[in-house]
């Protein structure tokens, strides 16, 4: 069993990693390409059980995987 988690930033956090690929995408000749928002993307074995591995990811996340402060994260369990 695996555990996808994305994080992303929270609407309104300042993003200037994903302005610096905005930016370099226009200037690559990419027309059309909006605001860009860069993420984190982390798996995961997991052993348990799905539901209790849900709550173990979900307090991983709170804990080290994001800063809740500024990010949001989605937990997906894949068997």
């Amino acid at each position: 069993m695996k555990a996808k988690v994305h994080v992303t930033l929270k609407n309104g956090v300042l993003d200037p990693q994903g302005k610096a690929v905005e930016h370099a995408l226009g200037t690559l000749g990419f027309a059309g390409v909006g605001e860009v928002r860069i993420g984190k993307y982390i798996e995961l074995e997991l052993n348990d059980d799905a539901e209790k591995s849900k709550e173990n990811i979900e307090n991983m996340c709170k804990k080290l995987l994001a800063n809740t402060v500024i990010e949001n994260f989605d937990v997906e369990i894949v068997e």
